[in-house]
């Protein structure tokens, strides 16, 4: 089992920044791609980025492309997603996820994660 935990979210201006951040405990060496997704209200949860074991790879959604940046720590277990020119409809609940399969390198579809943090809600204000 593996347990994730974000955190780094909260109220911004558009244009702003935040980086979020996900701590992996518990059987850390079966982590292999993480990922972050994105939850509107109302909406499905989508793909917003990820990234292979290594790091050497990483994927992201067009929507975010240019502005996030996902790196990850092996060394203390961590995921970030650094986002910059934050806009109002980046404004959802935040998860962190990873795949426990090594076929999956940079999984884009929720189905391809095994492991789901509790969220971490981020709001941009217009």
């Amino acid at each position: 089992q593996v347990q994730l935990l974000e955190s780094g979210g909260g109220l911004v201006q558009a244009g702003g920044s935040l980086r979020l951040s996900c701590l992996a405990s518990g059987r850390t060496s079966s982590t292999y791609a993480m990922g972050w997704f994105r939850q509107a209200p109302g909406t499905d949860r989508e793909f917003i980025a990820s990234i292979s074991r290594s790091g050497g790879t990483t994927d992201y959604a067009d929507s975010v492309k240019g502005r996030f940046t996902i790196s990850r720590d092996n060394a203390k277990n961590m995921l970030y997603l650094q986002m910059n020119s934050l806009r109002p409809d980046d404004t959802g609940v935040y998860y962190c996820a990873t795949s426990s399969r090594p076929r999956v390198v940079t999984g884009t579809r929720q189905d391809e994660y095994d492991y789901w943090g509790q969220g971490t809600q981020v709001t941009v204000s217009s």
